[in-house]
Parts: C-alpha cells; structure tokens; sequence
C-alpha cells in the first residue's frame, strides 16, 4: 500500500515539474517580501497556493504536449508517453491541482492576486503551449508567465502591482526566462526539430545563436541593476553585490560565444544562469529583511 502511494506520489510530481515549480514558488515568496519586509504565514500559504497552480498548470501541459512528448528523447520518458499513467490520470491531477492551488491563493490573499493566478494559467496552457508549436519566437511573449509569481506575492502582501518596484523585479524575471529557454534549446535543438517544434537553430547556427542569447545574458545582468535603481533594494551592499554577481554571471557564460562550441558549455552557462537568479533572489530578500537599516 505504502509502495503504491508512494509511485503514485511520485508520479505526480513528475508531472507537476517540481524542479520548474520550485523556482515559482521562489519567486513568488520574494515578491511577497520585498512588499512586506518580513516572514508571514500568509506568506506560506500563497507560496504553496503558487506552487500547487503551477504544478497543476504544468500536469496539463503533459497532457497537451504527450504526442510531441513521445518524440522527444529528452521527454519520451515522461508519465504519459512512457505509459506510466493514461491521458485522463494526467487530465484529473492537472484538474484537482488547479482547482486546489486558485482556492489556496483566494483564501489566503486577495483578488488581486488570484486574478494573476488565473492569467498565469491561461497563458502558459492556452497561449505559450499552442504558440511554441507554430513560432520559434513563442519565448518572448510566453517569458511573461515568468514575471507573473512574484507579481501575485506582491500583490498578496497588499502591494500595488503597478509599482515600479515590482514592475522591476518583473522585468528582471521576465529576460530570465529567454536566455534560460534558448540555452536548454542550445542543448536540445535537435531533439525539438525531431519533434516538429519551428526553432532558432533552423535559423540560426549554434555559433550565431549562442551570441544571441548572451546579449540576453547581458540584458539580465543590467536589469537586475534596475532592482536597486527603484529603491527595491536599498543598502550599498547589496548593490555591490548585485553588480559583482552580473560581472561573474558574464565571466561564466562567456564560452558560449567560442568558436568551439561543446553541449558541455551551454549545459555550465545554463546552470550558471540559474545559480545567478538564486542568488539574486537570496541577496534582495537578506537585504529587505536584515539590511535595510545599513
């Protein structure tokens, strides 16, 4: 009994993408800080409303996606195109999850806050996942679901999600998402061509692409200076320290712009870029917390 909840468990989170979901609900605990300035429950219960909702948008994007899925040896292994669990098991966990997650945000926040959850949805399932089959610029208009989460913890903290502040922190988030994408496309391209997907490397080769995407990297490093430049994150170290990590960020992912390009260097600059955001997150969130006064 235990063994088959467990495989059950498991399954579920599979199909939720914990590791993608994990970095919303991140996001969406330091939009909530940023407004507020300290831990609350409240604060606990919408981050776990965020991260149900995206665990149940991205159930659905399983189901959406399980005919291109099978075709892709990155993804042929996924719960539904391996035959781990059919179409409709998905269907239903994607159904109770989303239910679930919208009623947590509701209940435990604002209106406000729930509407973004719901726009967040739509446009992950209903606009990016149709786009990216027939666009391979679908990123750019389907990276706003990045800047969503922390929009809805500020929002649920009570803040105004028109502030610049936070309209900063979205940007920020917002560029992430495309050097993030383009890197994993660097990394996979052939196996999202196999799978009927229209991409930059059909345009571009991956020399021209990787150039590309630094400019983006570029482009997050910078906007992440704009973070302190509308007073979201005050003290003078935390300044230094954003500044010192976008010089770092630009250091280790300047390989991709070799001319002797290895899956082994987009797979560093794609971990590298991850790890920067983390620590972007984490020094913005120490310094409204702890260092605001210095």
């Amino acid at each position: 009994m235990f063994q088959h909840l467990k495989k059950h468990i498991g399954i579920i989170l599979e199909l939720g993408k914990v590791k993608i979901t994990f970095f919303v609900a991140v996001s969406t605990s330091v939009g909530y800080i940023l407004h507020s300035g300290k831990f609350e429950l409240t604060m606990l219960f919408i981050v776990i409303g965020v991260f149900i909702l995206a665990c149940g948008s991205s159930a659905l994007n399983h189901y959406q996606e399980r005919i291109l899925d099978s075709q892709m040896d990155r993804t042929k292994g996924r719960p539904i195109p391996s035959g781990r669990v059919t179409s409709l098991y998905a269907l239903v966990v994607s159904f109770l999850l989303v239910m679930f997650g919208l009623a947590v945000i509701y209940f435990s926040s604002n209106v406000t806050a729930l509407i973004l959850g719901f726009i967040a949805l739509i446009w992950y399932n209903l606009i990016y996942t149709p786009l990216k089959k027939r666009f391979a610029l679908a990123v750019v208009p389907g990276s706003v679901i990045g800047a969503l989460p922390p929009m809805i913890g500020w929002a649920a903290s009570g803040g105004n999600i028109f502030d610049m502040k936070i309209l900063s922190l979205a940007l920020f988030f917002f560029i992430w998402q495309i050097p993030h994408f383009w890197l994993l496309l660097l990394l996979h391209g052939k196996d999202y061509e196999k799978a009927g997907f229209p991409t930059l490397t059909k345009i571009f080769n991956d020399l021209q692409l990787g150039r590309i995407t630094f400019i983006w990297i570029a482009a997050l490093a910078t906007s992440c200076l704009l973070i302190p430049f509308f007073n979201l994150s005050s003290s003078f170290y935390a300044l230094i320290t954003l500044f010192l990590l976008g010089v770092w960020l630009m250091w280790k992912t300047k390989g991709i712009l070799s001319n002797y390009l290895e899956r082994i260097i987009f797979r560093k600059a794609f971990l590298s870029i991850n790890l920067y955001v983390l620590a972007v997150v984490l020094i913005i969130s120490i310094d409204k917390l702890f260092l605001k006064e210095l």
